[in-house]
C-alpha cells in the first residue's frame, strides 16, 4: 500500500522562538509531522509530550515527537531557531561570532543525515546565518531561506494600520534590507486601499511625513523595546515563520519579504538580504525587484555594505 505524502518539519532549537513556532504550527494545522531537536533532549521531549496532550483541540492531527539530527534525512523542511539570543544592549550583528560556530555544527549534522529539503533560518543575525547555511550545506540558493524582514514588515503594516485606522491587511508596504539597524521602509510604493501612502499624506492635513519617519523608527527599534520589557521577542517571529511554512507547504506562490540570495537583483550580488520573494513548495521561486526611489536605493546599498563589508568579507571569501 502506498503511503500518503506528509508535510514534515524538523525544528532545531526549542527555546522561546522555537516552541512558540511549534505551538503555532499545531494550532493552525499546517504540518503532519513535527520533530523537535534540541541540545537539551529532555526539554525537547517534554515539549513534544506537552503539545501532544493538547492535540485533541487542534484543527488537524500532527505527529509531534522529539528526535535527533538523524531524523532530518527525509523531512521536507528544517527550521533553525537554535543559537544565542539577542540580549539587552546588543545588536543582532553582535551575535555573529557565537552563532556562526553553532551553525556550522548544526548544518553539518543535518546534511550528514542525507537531508535534501529546504532550510528556513530564524536565528539572528538572520541574513548572515542564511548565507552561512547556504555555504555550509551546499544546497541550491533557492532552498535556503531566511526569515528576513517578514517580522519588520508585519510591524510596519501594523503601525501604519494604527496610524490610518485601517486593518493592517489593507496596508501594503515592505521593509527591505538587513533585518537590523540598516533596514529601510519602501514608502515610495506603499499603499492603503490601493492609494499611495505619500499621496495620501500629501492630500490630507491629518497626516504628516514626519509621522512616517517616527513610525519607521518605532518599527525598526521594536525589538529593543520588547527585549527590555520581557527579555526576548518570540510571538511575532514565530507567526512570521508559520506564514513562510504555510506558503511552502501549500505551494502558494506567496510574495513574502524573506532573506534571499541576490545574484544581480537590485544591482547586488553574493549576499543574503531581505527582499520580497515568491515562495512555494520549491522554496524561493523568484525575487521581486521593487522600483525604489533614489533615496531608497542609497539606503538599500548601505544595508548591503553593512552585511558584506563588515561581516561577510570577514568570514567568507567574497568580493565587495
Amino acid at each position: 500500500m502506498r503511503m500518503p505524502k506528509i508535510n514534515s518539519v524538523a525544528l532545531i532549537g526549542t527555546g522561546a522562538v522555537g516552541s512558540s513556532y511549534a505551538f503555532a504550527l499545531i494550532n493552525q494545522g499546517i504540518v503532519d509531522e513535527l520533530i523537535l531537536i534540541d541540545i537539551n533532549s529532555e526539554k525537547a521531549e517534554a515539549d513534544a509530550t506537552d503539545m501532544n496532550h493538547g492535540m485533541i483541540a487542534a484543527p488537524h492531527p500532527t505527529d509531534v515527537k522529539y528526535g535527533t539530527y538523524n531524523d532530518c534525512h527525509d523531512v521536507d523542511l528544517v527550521v533553525i531557531c537554535a543559537g544565542v539570543a539577542q540580549k539587552k544592549g546588543e545588536t543582532r550583528l553582535d551575535l555573529v561570532d557565537k552563532n556562526l560556530k553553532i551553525f556550522k555544527g548544526i548544518v553539518d549534522s543535518v546534511m550528514e543525515s542525507g537531508f535534501d529539503g529546504i532550510f528556513l533560518v530564524a536565528t539572528n543575525p538572520v541574513d548572515i546565518l542564511s548565507y552561512a547555511v547556504w555555504k555550509y550545506s551546499g544546497l541550491p540558493k533557492e532552498r535556503v531561506i531566511g526569515s528576513g524582514t517578514i517580522l519588520d514588515t508585519a510591524r510596519l503594516r501594523y503601525n501604519l494600520g494604527q496610524y490610518f485606522n485601517v486593518s493592517p491587511n489593507n496596508v501594503h508596504a515592505y521593509i527591505i534590507g538587513e533585518h537590523g539597524d540598516s533596514e529601510l521602509p519602501v514608502y515610495s510604493t506603499a499603499s492603503v486601499a490601493n492609494t499611495n501612502i505619500l499621496k495620501l499624506i500629501d492630500n490630507n492635513n491629518e497626516y504628516s511625513f514626519e509621522d512616517l519617519d517616527a513610525i519607521f523608527i518605532d518599527t525598526r527599534d521594536a525589538a529593543y523595546k520588547i527585549i527590555e520589557g520581557k527579555g526576548a521577542t518570540y510571538y511575532g517571529i514565530s507567526m512570521g515563520l508559520l506564514r513562510i511554512t504555510k506558503a511552502i507547504f501549500r505551494n502558494e506562490n506567496a510574495i513574502l519579504p524573506v532573506s534571499a540570495y541576490l545574484d544581480g537583483q537590485y544591482a547586488t550580488k553574493d549576499v543574503y538580504i531581505g527582499v520580497p520573494c515568491v515562495v512555494n513548495r520549491e522554496g524561493i521561486q523568484s525575487i521581486i525587484e521593487l522600483e525604489l526611489s533614489n533615496k531608497e536605493k542609497t539606503l538599500f546599498n548601505n544595508s548591503v555594505k553593512t552585511l558584506k563589508g563588515e561581516i561577510l568579507a570577514k568570514y567568507f571569501d567574497i568580493q565587495l
